[in-house]
């Protein structure tokens, strides 16, 4: 028996037959996008605070204060990318559920994305993550799957994630690309808006920490497709790969696991997101500097702020000497990451800190004095 040859309708039409139909799930996705739209559009900017540094004439520090944010943090412009970003792919549905690797502050955010949509989620932390931070997680309608050794968030998250016929949204790798680092009203472009009336509208520098090393990529990439002369300093914990890769792009990965005790920020391997060829300088902070300067920080500010917050402060103290020993003047922007009730049981604790030789007190001593009159 002979056959007849396919003909082009014919091969055509099987093609046709084959293809998936469009998205059963397409009505979903738009109504999903727009209640994020919806809830962005209800939120404003966050606040710009000036804060004056009387020994350091000519220059001004300011803080952008993403703790009043919904979710208070900084990573709250994280998560509502991320899932904006994994929406637009058709990565989830109206039954995925979602897990994440975090160390608190981003779980939180996507915790209260994932109720927004009334999908289920799942925050792989380590066990050593702040209860306060936890106990929103749980506020939000997360889950808490905690695991001992912090290396291991990533492996877990990839096994829940299959278990459970779930996404695994991967703020390590993707925090970098879901966020437009053209403008599209990121946290770049807000601070330049905020800045135009001050005296120096064009900062010196933007100092911010790495976690994931999407802020830090956003931000540099920003900085210069405005040809803005601005100069981006990363600061980061001591215990972290980060600025040890910048310095030797060699190192990838710390030979044990990250003994920084500053949440948020600072890693033992080198993630995907994080983009060193945007960074201008990275400063290596202590956690007792760190903590010390949130402490005095706090002070100063009559109320509680982050241990990131803290780090990026000495880093931009730092680069404030260096201007005043230049004869240079100008400002500095800087992100005030969190609030600190949610440390309240370790930062704010004297006796968690004691019990961890965590000398901060002279540290904090030493930067009142430089942010006082």
């Amino acid at each position: 028996m002979t056959t007849k040859p396919r003909t082009a309708a014919r091969a055509l039409s099987r093609i046709e037959a084959a293809a998936p139909p469009v998205s059963s799930n397409r009505e979903w996705l738009s109504e999903a996008i727009g209640k994020i739209e919806a809830d962005f559009n209800r939120s404003a900017d966050t606040h710009l605070i000036r804060l004056p540094l009387p020994h350091h004439p000519g220059v001004t520090l300011y803080l952008k204060d993403e703790s009043s944010h919904p979710t208070g943090s900084l990573k709250h412009r994280l998560a509502r990318s991320l899932f904006l970003y994994a929406l637009c792919n058709e990565w989830i549905g109206p039954q995925t559920t979602i897990v994440e690797a975090s160390s608190g502050s981003t779980a939180v955010s996507e915790a209260y994305f994932a109720r927004m949509l009334g999908l289920r989620f799942i925050a792989v932390v380590p066990a050593s993550t702040a209860a306060p931070k936890l106990d929103a997680i749980l506020f939000h309608g997360g889950e808490i799957h905690a695991v001992d050794d912090p290396r291991t968030v990533y492996d877990v998250a990839h096994r829940l994630a299959a278990e459970t016929d779930g996404h695994y949204l991967d703020q390590f790798t993707y925090a970098e690309r879901a966020t437009d680092w053209r403008g599209n009203n990121n946290i770049a472009e807000s601070i330049f808006a905020q800045m135009a009336q001050e005296e120096h509208p064009v900062p010196a520098w933007v100092v911010c920490g790495a976690g994931t090393g999407g802020t830090s990529a956003t931000v540099g990439r920003y900085l210069r497709y405005q040809r803005h002369a601005t100069r981006l300093c990363v600061a980061d914990p001591e215990h972290s790969v980060f600025h040890r890769h910048f310095a030797d792009p060699a190192v990838t990965v710390l030979p044990d696991r990250c003994a920084s005790r500053i949440e948020g920020i600072g890693r033992p391997r080198l993630e995907p997101s994080f983009a060193p060829g945007v960074i201008d300088r990275m400063i290596a902070v202590g956690d007792a500097e760190s903590i010390g300067a949130m402490r005095a920080l706090s002070q100063v500010l009559g109320r509680r702020a982050g241990g990131s917050t803290g780090t990026n402060l000495i880093a931009c103290l730092t680069l404030a000497d260096e201007l005043v020993a230049a004869g240079q003047t100008g400002s500095i922007v800087t992100l005030l990451c969190d609030g600190g009730d949610r440390y309240a049981c370790t930062y704010y604790d004297d006796a968690w800190l004691a019990e961890r030789g965590i000398a901060w007190a002279p540290v904090a001593e030493r930067i009142a004095r430089v942010l006082s009159d």
